[in-house]
């Protein structure tokens, strides 16, 4: 009777445990464990998450990526691709190289780095190639070295057309990705113009026309080695007749910077001798 009572009240144990419900479960299966209770063991990655996950702060926890817990789950560290997808930039393997996936955009660059870099920044990459020059042959990382998003000084390796130019100026006509293509702005000044074509500068400058009185920029605009003609701005100012005969304007007018200003007349021009006439012979008359 004793054993029989034992008996049932085992049983009757074994059907109270089976009728309890079952402890929570995490998104990683293991019981009773929430994104809370990472920071009892993982002190570093959730503070850096704090100080700089941007999205993987504030979209996702920690168990979105983490799914499971060693040694419940063999291996507990995802691929990056879980999530990212769908751009060449997210195709590439290593991305850790660069990355660190608890603060994800503070970008750390080592090597020699341009194809990864290109699919995301397509655009620099085909001024480039559109633009060859030495800025086109070295990696990306020599100009932005060591973290993204640094943004050189142009003067830490080029020394600037004149003293009186500072980093601000160079791209006034310089683009870093198409450096050989010189655009500038109506507004740009003569004096940087002048860094390179003093000898244009100084005769425009001394000029007694009205050509001196306009910007390098009023002539020459947008681009870099244009050169306009001049009845862009004169139309046709003599008689259709000496246009014929004289169809070139400098013919008359000298250049542009130095305008109606010859040579000769700055060194004064002598007046040509004049050969002497012989003095008539006097007739002898006979006696």
């Amino acid at each position: 009777m004793r054993k029989c009572v034992q008996l049932s009240l085992a049983i009757l144990g074994l059907l109270v445990c089976a009728l309890q419900p079952a402890p929570a479960q995490s998104a990683g299966g293991v019981s009773g464990l929430a994104s809370g209770d990472c920071v009892k063991c993982h002190e570093k990655e959730p503070a850096q998450i704090e100080a700089r996950g941007a999205a993987h702060k504030t979209q996702i926890n920690c168990q979105s990526c983490h799914l499971g817990h060693r040694p419940a789950v063999a291996s507990n560290i995802p691929a990056c691709s879980m999530c990212h997808s769908g751009t060449k930039h997210y195709q590439l393997e290593g991305c850790q190289t660069c990355h660190n996936p608890h603060q994800p955009m503070d970008i750390v660059l080592s090597g020699e780095l341009k194809a990864p870099c290109l699919t995301c920044h397509e655009g620099p990459g085909q001024e480039m190639v559109a633009n060859p020059s030495k800025h086109g042959e070295v990696s990306c990382n020599f100009c932005h070295a060591e973290k993204h998003g640094v943004i050189p000084e142009c003067v830490s390796c080029h020394q600037p057309h004149s003293a009186q130019m500072a980093q601000p100026d160079c791209r006034t006509c310089h683009q870093a990705h198409q450096p050989t293509r010189l655009t500038y702005g109506a507004q740009t000044g003569s004096v940087l113009c002048a860094a390179c074509h003093q000898t244009a500068f100084d005769q425009l400058a001394a000029s007694p026309t009205k050509h001196r009185d306009l910007a390098c920029v009023s002539c020459h605009q947008s681009q870099h080695k244009m050169i306009p003609q001049c009845n862009d701005c004169h139309g046709m100012p003599h008689a259709e007749g000496m246009h014929q005969k004289f169809p070139k304007c400098f013919d008359c007018h000298s250049i542009a910077h130095d305008l109606n200003s010859w040579p000769e007349k700055k060194q004064g021009k002598a007046e040509p001798k004049k050969e002497a006439k012989p003095e008539p012979k006097k007739e002898i008359k006979k006696k």
